[in-house]
């Protein structure tokens, strides 16, 4: 046998032997009622999103300084609360546009940005780099960290592309090498690939997307999956690499499984989680069960495309046609959104939530499904979710130094501006990140 044919074959062993142990491990949880899964939100909240920390104030000649006060002010979560930010610069007028904008970074800290390709580069060798690149710096402006979605995916063909398959398979490589090294730095998390799981679906192969499908299957799903990965750790180091997918099922476990290189390295950084819920919300058993079921990989997981609707659909209107927001569609979807993040912030295998789509303007298949309404403003969930993520979820303290010039607190993961105050004294003040696993402790000399 090939050595890296058995390098895989020892890895998919091993991942088995892992969820074989991890069914047995997690059997606790498997067996908790739907409200002691919210009931312990809560607590499971406080232990794996909060780390103690220490601030030690010295004076010029490096002795303690008792009685100091120290204002602890959070300015960033560790954890992504996102959405896709498809709208921006396309509102349609300057109103809409600065409102969908300031709203945005009021509430969140990750943004999803548009890298389809049958879209992005509609004429060959004229992809929209500058207007991808103005949205990435105003959310690097604006502390919002950014994610590129996706480098492959066979939804639609571009146009231009050729017949010639293997000239298909080179392009889509090209394009992955270009994109990743071309906004290192600015862009460093990627849906590399998009519902691999799937990708052989008839709608795709015999209509929307033939060439890609067919440049896809001649190479292999878990082959050219692979290949795509690859190309974009070479033109990324340092880049978090996401797999994507709507399947939650073991077809789609069974790519993960085989995702690994030649030496049996995982290939992917991130497993990515599609929850598009346009025709009914999921139950908690299946929230929990689906980040359980993931939890296994050893990796983070990020919820990558969320969606709860505020109105029903009316079927006698065209696809993609607006479905109408309604009062009662707009409470349900706050409180629905509301047990989505909880139960998905106390799992301690996720690290991010992205939602689809940030407005209703624009929406995809015209659902009711932003934070805001057509006209930009904003539905009881953006509310909700702000008492939440930057109200409950938030940390400000007033602390005081003790005999030994330390102030002890307990905060949620993130960036945090530390201001101490000593009468007679100007404030000093400093940045900290609180982050999991830590010492967490912090020096501030006095002048």
């Amino acid at each position: 046998m090939h050595p890296n044919r058995l390098s895989r074959r020892l890895v998919v062993f091993a991942l088995a032997l892992a969820s074989l142990f991890f069914a047995r491990a997690t059997n606790a949880s498997a067996q908790m009622s739907d409200e002691e899964m919210l009931t312990g939100a809560d607590a499971r909240i406080e232990k794996h999103r909060k780390a103690d920390l220490t601030i030690a104030v010295v004076d010029a000649a490096g002795k303690p300084v008792p009685g100091a006060t120290v204002a602890l002010e959070q300015t960033r979560h560790a954890f992504l609360f996102g959405s896709n930010i498809f709208l921006w610069g396309r509102c349609g007028d300057e109103p809409s546009e600065a409102a969908y904008r300031a709203r945005y970074a009021e509430l969140l800290n990750y943004a999803t940005l548009p890298f389809y390709w049958w879209s992005y580069e509609s004429r060959r060798g004229e992809p929209e780099h500058e207007r991808i690149e103005k949205i990435a710096r105003w959310c690097q402006e604006h502390g919002i960290a950014t994610k590129g979605h996706p480098l492959a995916w066979n939804y639609v063909d571009p146009a231009w592309l050729p017949d010639d398959l293997d000239e298909v398979r080179r392009l889509q490589m090209a394009r992955i090498d270009d994109c990743v090294s071309r906004f290192a730095g600015l862009i460093d998390r990627w849906d590399v690939v998009n519902e691999a799981a799937h990708f052989d679906r008839d709608i795709l192969v015999k209509s929307q997307a033939p060439k890609l499908s067919a440049a896809w299957a001649k190479a292999g799903r878990v082959e050219f999956t692979r290949e795509c990965f690859e190309h974009a750790r070479k033109a990324g180091p340092k880049a978090t690499l996401l797999i994507n997918d709507y399947r939650t099922d073991p077809p789609y476990e069974k790519v993960i499984e085989q995702l690994v290189d030649s030496r049996g390295k995982r290939l992917y950084d991130v497993i990515g989680i599609q929850s598009h819920m346009h025709g009914g919300v999921w139950g908690n058993r299946k929230i929990w069960e689906v980040c359980d079921r993931y939890a296994r990989f050893g990796v983070p997981l990020h919820f990558t495309e969320t969606t709860i609707v505020s109105g029903q659909r009316t079927w006698d209107k065209p696809e993609g046609s607006p479905w109408p927001s309604t009062p009662e569609g707009e409470a349900r979807q706050a409180r629905e959104a509301v047990l989505f993040y909880t139960l998905l912030f106390s799992h301690p295998a996720v690290e991010a939530i992205t939602w689809w789509d940030f407005s209703d303007r624009g929406a995809w298949k015209g659902a009711p499904a932003g934070f805001l309404r057509q006209d930009m403003t904003p539905k009881p969930m953006y509310e909700e979710l702000k008492r939440l993520i930057k109200g409950k979820w938030w940390t400000t303290a007033a602390l005081t130094t003790g005999d030994d010039g330390t102030a002890t607190g307990r905060g949620f993961l993130g960036e945090y501006k530390v201001t101490v105050t000593v009468p007679g004294r100007p404030p000093v003040a400093r940045s900290c990140t609180l982050s999991a696993g830590k010492d967490n402790r912090v020096e501030i000399r006095l002048p």
